[in-house]
């Protein structure tokens, strides 16, 4: 009985000690690095005004303390004040491919699973005051070429715009700056 107990006592702090010992943490990824001055992107909508999506660019105009989307011909289409910003976060979405699309279309067994093939689309959104309308706030979409570009596009804009991160977001506090 002393036996039996002795070993089952032994077990007990054996087993306490394997789970006690130290536990690698997870690596926490380092702060993506500032965005280029001009990142491409297309415009979604959201912008008073602007309703049609076109290809270009987003520019931080850091004399003019703002955010500029220049069109493919380089002309300046609209921006958006920093201090305007009130929340920016990225977003994504899974997208059948078009040629995923048609072959599950094609008569053939298996052809179904082609639904399957995906990619992904990541968007910057930045919901906003508009300053020149009153009481106005738009939200306004741009599609971003990778999770990089996107990840130093939305910490640059947040920088620059003074705001809060939460979670994967980043927004203006009640009594932040540009309030």
């Amino acid at each position: 009985m002393k036996r039996l107990l002795f070993m089952a006592t032994a077990a007990f702090c054996l087993s306490t000690i394997a789970y006690s010992q130290p536990r690698v943490t997870a690596n926490i990824p380092a702060p993506p690095k500032p965005a280029a001055p001009v990142v491409q992107a297309e415009y979604e909508g959201g912008v008073f005004g602007y309703s049609k999506k076109t290809d270009g660019a987003l520019k931080f105009d850091d004399s003019s303390n703002r955010l500029v989307f220049i069109g493919k011909d380089n002309k300046e289409l609209f921006g958006i004040p920093y201090d305007a910003i009130m929340v920016t976060y990225p977003n994504s979405e899974s997208v059948t491919s078009t040629t995923g699309t048609v072959i599950s279309y094609i008569p053939l067994p298996g052809a179904g699973f082609a639904r399957l093939i995906k990619s992904k689309k990541r968007y910057l959104v930045l919901q906003y005051d508009d300053e020149d309308m009153q009481n106005v706030k738009g939200t306004a979409s741009f599609k971003i070429g990778n999770q990089q570009v996107l990840d130093s596009a939305l910490r640059t804009i947040a920088d620059k715009a003074k705001l809060s991160q939460r979670g994967d977001a980043f927004y203006r506090p009640k009594n932040g700056p540009g309030n």
